[in-house]
């Protein structure tokens, strides 16, 4: 905010009376030649503060023009104008990457290896005529619903997991009044069972 002067008729300046809070003024005051207000006082920078922001971002001679059709070449490393530290990291990180893809991979291969141990069970118990069938038409949708029946297994194991947790804690007497929701997932405790043994039985 300015200050506000006032001129008076002999030429001097002067900063207003204002008034405060409490309802009292305050007296005007003369200002002396050559005073700048504090926040009209510019910001101090030194000399190479100075230096740095008048210096040229070429060198000497050099146009402009002959700097814009050449292209950063891409170092080794990955991005162009990167530190040894993020070089370092983004190799950490597409490593992590790689190993996560490859362990994915082993355990879809493994899930794959039981069904097709499965598979291989059932037909040996099966007539001879009918082996070449299932094969055909087996392939990657049985691969498909047992993953999902594997993670449907996982999820209701570690349900079943919190239901006992809760449990315990209930009869060691750390939760002296179950709330509703905890009441209801002690209840579901049997079906969670019940599904539990119905899917390791399919698979």
């Amino acid at each position: 905010m300015a200050t506000p002067y006032v001129t008076d008729e002999t030429g001097g300046k002067y900063i207003a009376s204002t008034q405060r809070p409490d309802g009292t003024w305050r007296k005007q005051r003369r200002v002396k030649e050559g005073y700048v207000p504090q926040e009209e006082v510019p910001v101090y920078e030194n000399k190479y503060v100075k230096f740095f922001k008048s210096k040229p971002e070429l060198p000497p001679g050099l146009s402009p023009e002959a700097t814009a059709p050449a292209t950063p070449s891409k170092p080794e490393g990955g991005e162009p104008g990167l530190s040894k530290t993020a070089k370092r990291n983004l190799k950490r990180k597409e490593k992590r990457r790689q190993q996560q893809e490859k362990g994915e991979a082993e355990a879809l291969s493994r899930t794959l290896e039981k069904v097709s141990l499965g598979e291989t069970a059932q037909l040996s118990s099966a007539p001879p005529g009918s082996r070449a069938a299932p094969t055909a038409t087996s392939d990657q949708p049985d691969s498909v619903a047992s993953t999902e029946k594997a993670k449907k297994i996982k999820n209701l194991k570690k349900k079943l997991r919190q239901v006992e947790e809760l449990q315990q804690r209930i009869q060691a007497g750390e939760i002296s009044q179950p709330s509703r929701e905890q009441l209801e997932k002690l209840a579901r405790r049997r079906a969670l069972e019940e599904e539990l043994e119905d899917l390791e039985l399919g698979l």
